[in-house]
């Protein structure tokens, strides 16, 4: 992808949507987690609101996210990332010059139907966690909560047999390691924290049922 306009529009999905944007600086192997706060409506600028606590040390940084069903990833560089004056987690930033549109996700995420709540709960450390899920396909799940019920939860800690609520009647136990954590602002909700996670050693029969669940969300959907 090397159109400006193109690149434009990706970049404000990516905003609108509140997406997630893994950032790989070449200095070190840790992952910097960010997303796009706003792109310029006319010029080929963004602005990127860096995770609380974030670093983007100077030098070539890889940047990938997920935009639709498709991962999209581009390079940017810079010799300090400069802030927004006031601001430590907002940077300014130019368009790349061109984006690379890569494998696309192997299963279908599938958002769970409004009105009906469909919850992830586990126990971690002895203490007991209870998230809402929003979104679940054959690879994962996505959970939010407050902040206050969220404590504790991070990046890379794997959960032991958690209870998934997916549809009535419908409960599967199986384990997660959290691959993304981001807080967000709702308007009905208020702040929340997205938790992102991934399925560890499904067994042949959980992934079939999986499939099942997924199919029969998917057809409800459609009609």
């Amino acid at each position: 992808m090397t159109d400006e306009h193109d690149i434009g529009d990706s970049l404000t999905l990516l905003a609108d949507n509140g997406d997630p944007i893994s950032i790989y600086p070449s200095s070190t192997t840790n992952v910097v987690m960010a997303r796009i706060k706003s792109v310029d409506p006319e010029n080929p600028y963004f602005v990127l609101e860096l995770n609380e606590g974030e670093f983007l040390p100077p030098g070539d940084a890889i940047f990938v996210a997920w935009l639709r069903s498709a991962k999209i990833q581009f390079k940017l560089t810079s010799p300090d990332w400069a802030c927004t004056p006031g601001e430590p987690t907002l940077i300014p930033l130019e368009f790349p010059l061109k984006c690379q549109v890569l494998n696309r996700r192997a299963s279908t995420r599938l958002e769970t139907p409004l009105g009906i709540y469909y919850m992830a709960s586990f126990v971690l450390n002895g203490k007991p966690y209870e998230l809402q899920l929003y979104d679940f396909s054959a690879g994962g799940v996505g959970m939010r909560a407050p902040p206050r019920d969220c404590v504790g939860l991070y990046v890379g800690r794997k959960l032991q047999r958690v209870r998934l609520e997916l549809g009535p009647d419908s409960v599967m136990i199986a384990d997660l390691e959290i691959r993304l954590s981001r807080t967000f602002r709702s308007f009905l909700l208020g702040e929340q924290v997205q938790i992102g996670c991934q399925f560890l050693n499904l067994s042949p029969s959980m992934q079939e049922e999986l499939s099942r669940l997924l199919d029969k969300l998917n057809s409800s959907k459609q009609r």
